[in-house]
C-alpha cells in the first residue's frame, strides 16, 4: 500500500461516462482519492453521501474527490445518479488503480475470509505525492476525517 510521502504513479481508467481519467488530469490539485468495497452497498454510500454532503467544503479547501472501485462503467452510472455524487466514479474493473495504491488484500467479512478491495483514502498534494493515508475510515464522518 502506498504511503505518505510516496509519488503516485501516473494511471488511468474509465469513469462511470466512459471518460478516461488519468492522475495528471489533476496535476497542480490536491486530490483525494477514496476506495470503496462495492457501489450501492450500506457503508459505500454512507461514505460516498457524506463526501457529497460536505463536497462545497472539500472544494473550497481546495480538494478534487476521485471515488474508485472494481464495479462495472453501468453500477458507477447509476450509483452516481442515483446518489447525484458530484464527483467521478472510476471504474476500475482491471484493478489498475487498485494495483497501483496496493488496496486489494485479505478481507474478512461475517467469519469468511476473501480479497478485496481494503476501505482506503489517499489525500495527495498538488504534485502527486501522499500526505495522508486514511485506512479506518468513518465512513458517516469522512470529510471531517479528511479535514481534520
Amino acid at each position: 500500500m502506498l504511503k505518505v510521502g510516496d509519488q503516485v504513479p501516473e494511471f488511468l481508467s474509465k469513469d462511470q461516462d466512459e471518460t478516461i481519467i488519468k492522475l495528471s488530469d489533476y496535476q497542480g490539485k490536491k486530490l483525494i482519492v477514496f476506495f470503496y468495497p462495492r457501489a450501492n452497498t450500506p457503508g459505500c454510500t454512507a461514505e460516498a453521501c457524506n463526501l457529497r454532503d460536505n463536497y462545497n467544503e472539500l472544494k473550497s479547501a481546495g480538494y478534487e474527490l476521485l471515488g474508485v472501485s472494481a464495479d462495472t462503467v453501468k453500477k458507477q452510472s447509476n450509483f452516481k445518479a442515483k446518489y447525484e455524487l458530484p464527483f467521478p466514479l472510476l471504474a476500475d474493473e482491471d484493478h489498475t488503480v487498485i494495483n497501483t495504491f496496493g488496496v486489494w488484500g485479505p478481507k474478512k467479512f461475517m467469519g469468511k475470509e476473501f480479497e478485496g478491495i481494503i476501505r482506503t483514502t489517499f489525500v495527495l498534494n498538488e504534485e502527486g505525492f501522499v500526505e495522508k493515508v486514511i485506512e479506518k475510515v468513518k465512513t458517516k464522518d469522512h470529510a471531517a476525517q479528511i479535514l481534520g
